[in-house]
């Protein structure tokens, strides 16, 4: 699937229309969520005559596409099965499968891991009916009951080159500095190559860090940016202003939304420039080298690199977060599908231990910056000494692990969706 975004301005009345179909959609999401937890056991089936139900009882529900709705199940189902897969996977932090606790047990303590209820929803998704393009494709109409109408798609992708037939999803997302419509449009993203890259015949290892943000095995380091420390003051001043002008237990002023506002684009300032940060590094690497080994995935049943567990060091987690791995760990692995190149995740375990000239096992503290072998004399930057044991790996896993230019679906399209890549 490949997403293309745009920028859209509604009128005031479409803006509530807007806020009215993502509330529905919240709505839809939350009932039949409910709906399941008092009835455990129901399927698939089940859930989508749920949803005709509600559509037949509730007038706004009605109001909106059926599709649109439908898609709100499929959201409630991803959820509910990816618990499941969870619980018989094991997988470390999510609780166990236990009977079902009362209503009111459940909100109180919630189960991590558990499908929760939605409270902020920020998208409403469509199928192949209830919008509709112009013959320029450059506006789009959505014809269900809700009333957004008629809106104009600002941006410099050209929808003119796709088959109608091809949009599969249309989305219309909620940010801090406004709207968007996303489509979904069926297309291998190795088809939009107009120029094939040209083979380097180069390998390389990288190992990610929080001194440096990778350091390859040819001694190459790219510095960390940390977009989040250098936006930290102005953050805590925004969100101090916010504070100030919060009234609890009463309405909110327009000055507190406001407020909000100016604080929410701030965060999201900080994660576009992270995103992009990472999207330049990853397209670099597969630019420049034909194989490229990281640290990651290195089997379907376990996650090597444990970020959400590195997280919950109290030390390190907001530097941890601010460096973003598994989000330029996607961007790697979108590339080298695109490009046709190998990107291969490797296990960790003491690549930056064992030296990498002899194999020996050298054991030093995290604050040990510089790796010195007392058995062969090899001295090189710590990172540097990993990547090239990661490179190591990965050469000896080419050919029997998962390699995302063989035609695998790699970690980015698991469980494709319009959401999976929406924010790109």
């Amino acid at each position: 699937m490949f997403v293309l975004e745009y920028k859209v301005k509604p009128k005031l009345y479409q803006v509530l229309a807007i806020d009215e179909a993502i509330r529905t959609t919240q709505f839809v999401r939350n009932k039949v969520l409910r709906y399941w937890m008092d009835n455990r056991g129901v399927g698939k089936a089940e859930l989508f005559r749920y949803n005709t139900r509600l559509r037949k009882e509730f007038k706004f529900v009605e109001e909106l596409n059926s599709h649109a709705c439908q898609t709100a199940v499929e959201r409630t189902l991803r959820a509910i099965t990816r618990f499941y897969e969870n619980c018989k996977n094991q997988v470390k932090g999510k609780k166990r499968c236990d009977p079902a606790p009362s209503h009111g047990a459940r909100e109180r303590a919630p189960r991590e891991g558990y499908p929760q209820f939605k409270r902020n929803t920020r998208s409403v998704e469509y199928k192949v009916s209830g919008w509709k393009l112009s013959e320029d494709r450059k506006h789009i109409v959505f014809t269900d009951k809700k009333g957004i109408g008629h809106l104009r798609l600002i941006g410099s992708r050209d929808l003119n080159y796709y088959h109608p037939e091809q949009i599969k999803r249309v989305r219309i997302l909620r940010r801090a500095d406004g709207y968007y419509v996303q489509f979904c449009i069926k297309l291998d993203p190795r088809l939009t190559v107009s120029k094939p890259l040209t083979p380097s015949q180069k390998s390389v290892g990288i190992d990610v860090g929080l001194k440096y943000f990778l350091a390859d095995s040819q001694g190459n380091v790219e510095p960390i940016p940390q977009y989040y420390r250098k936006a930290e003051k102005r953050l805590k001043r925004l969100n101090r202003q916010k504070s100030k002008k919060f009234r609890k237990g009463k309405p909110q002023s327009q000055n507190y939304r406001k407020a909000r506002q100016r604080y929410a684009r701030q965060h999201l300032r900080v994660s576009r420039q992270r995103e992009e940060n990472a999207k330049r590094v990853a397209l670099r690497l597969i630019q420049s080298n034909d194989l490229v080994a990281y640290v990651g995935e290195a089997c379907t049943k376990c996650i090597d690199l444990n970020v959400a567990g590195l997280v919950k060091n109290r030390h390190l987690s907001k530097s941890i977060s601010d460096a973003g791995w598994t989000l330029f760990r996607r961007w790697l692995e979108y590339f080298a599908d695109k490009y046709g190149k190998i990107a291969i995740a490797v296990p960790p375990h003491n690549t930056s231990q064992n030296c990498s000239s002899c194999g020996e096992k050298v054991q030093k503290s995290l604050s040990t910056r510089t790796h010195i072998c007392p058995h062969c004399g090899f001295v090189a930057d710590r990172d540097t000494n990993a990547a090239i044991n990661i490179l190591k790996l990965g050469l000896s896993r080419v050919g029997r692990t998962r390699i995302h230019a063989s035609g695998e679906i790699p970690s980015w399209l698991a469980g494709e969706i319009l959401s999976a890549n929406g924010d790109s």
